[in-house]
C-alpha cells in the first residue's frame, strides 16, 4: 500500500465521512471512464476535499453510498457534478504570452491572407475552461485583422465541464481576471458592467462559438482546423489516452495546421512528433 493510500484509509476515521482506498479507486475509475483523466494515488486528499461537498449536498452518509449512487445510475446528474468538481480549471488571459506572440507573427499572416482570398479558417480552443484562452485568441486575431467577422474565420471553444462553458459564454470577469490584458486590448474588447466587472464586447463573441465536448468521445465537427490550442490538458491523461488524443488532433489539422501545447507538456513532444503533428511550444522568456 502506498503512503497516499495509507493516508486515505487514515482519513476514514478522521474525516466527516468514511473514505477508504476502495472509495478513492471507485471515484478515480468513474472519472477515467468519463473523461480519460487519470487520478494518481497522491490525489486522494484532493478527491476527499472536493467530493465531500457533494456527499454532504446529497445528504449521504459515506463515500461508499456516493459511489453506489453513481454506479447504479449512469444517467444520474451527479456524474456531471462529480466531473465538474474534479476537473482543474486553472486559467488566465494570455497565459504563456509567447504563444500569442507567435500566433501574431507566424500564424496569422497566412491565415488572414487565406480568409481574404475567400478561404475557410478555423481555430479551436480544446479545453477552454472559463473562456480566458479563446477570448485571448479572439483579441489577438481581431487586433491583427479587425474585419475578421466579415470573412469565413471563426474560433471554436469547448470544454468537458458545462458549468465553465456557461461562464465562458457569459464573458464576465473581475478586475483580477482582466489584469493580464494589455491596456490597449482591454479598452478595445472589454467594457465595464454593473457591479464593477468587465464584459467582453460583441466583436469577440461574433467570431466565437462555445460548446461542451468530451475529448474522449465523438466530436461533432467535421472540418479541419488551422490551429488547435490544447494547453495543459493532456498532462491529466495517461499515455494511451494521450496517444489517442494526439492522433485525432493530427487528423483534424490542415497540412499547415499548428497544435499549441503548454510548457508543462514539453515531455510529450516526441510522442506528438510521432503522431505527425506540427507543434509550437517555446520556453517562456526568462
Amino acid at each position: 500500500m502506498t503512503a497516499a493510500q495509507r493516508r486515505t484509509d487514515d482519513q476514514a476515521g478522521d474525516g466527516e465521512f468514511p473514505f477508504t482506498t476502495a472509495d478513492f479507486r471507485a471515484i478515480a475509475d468513474l472519472l477515467y471512464a468519463a473523461s480519460g483523466i487519470h487520478l494518481a494515488d497522491a490525489k486522494a486528499t484532493l478527491v476527499y476535499s472536493r467530493i465531500a461537498k457533494r456527499v454532504r449536498k446529497l445528504r449521504l452518509d459515506s463515500f461508499r453510498a456516493y459511489c453506489d449512487l453513481l454506479r447504479s445510475d449512469p444517467d444520474h446528474p451527479e456524474h456531471a457534478a462529480m466531473l465538474s468538481a474534479l476537473t482543474t480549471n486553472v486559467t488566465r488571459f494570455f497565459r504563456e504570452p509567447h504563444h500569442f506572440e507567435h500566433m501574431t507573427t507566424d500564424l496569422l499572416p497566412s491565415l488572414i491572407a487565406k480568409a481574404r482570398a475567400g478561404g475557410r479558417v478555423r481555430m479551436w480552443s480544446a479545453g477552454c475552461s472559463a473562456g480566458h484562452e479563446p477570448y485571448s485568441m479572439a483579441m489577438t486575431l481581431l487586433d491583427a485583422f479587425p474585419e475578421a467577422a466579415r470573412h469565413d474565420i471563426r474560433i471554436l471553444a469547448t470544454d468537458i465541464d458545462p458549468l465553465v462553458v456557461d461562464h465562458a459564454r457569459r464573458g464576465i470577469y473581475n478586475d483580477g481576471d482582466v489584469e493580464p490584458i494589455a491596456a490597449g486590448l482591454r479598452s478595445k474588447f472589454m467594457t465595464r458592467v454593473e457591479g464593477g466587472n468587465w464584459k467582453v464586447t460583441p466583436a469577440l463573441t461574433e467570431i466565437l462559438s462555445f460548446g461542451t465536448i468530451n475529448l474522449m468521445e465523438d466530436w461533432p465537427m467535421r472540418g479541419k482546423f488551422d490551429a488547435i490550442f490544447c494547453r495543459n490538458v493532456a498532462i491529466y491523461f495517461d499515455e494511451p489516452t494521450q496517444t489517442r488524443l494526439f492522433t485525432r488532433f493530427a487528423d483534424r489539422l490542415t497540412p499547415e495546421g499548428r497544435l499549441y501545447i503548454g510548457h508543462s507538456e514539453r515531455s510529450l513532444i516526441p510522442q506528438l512528433v510521432s503522431a505527425g503533428l506540427t507543434i509550437y511550444r517555446l520556453k517562456a522568456p526568462s
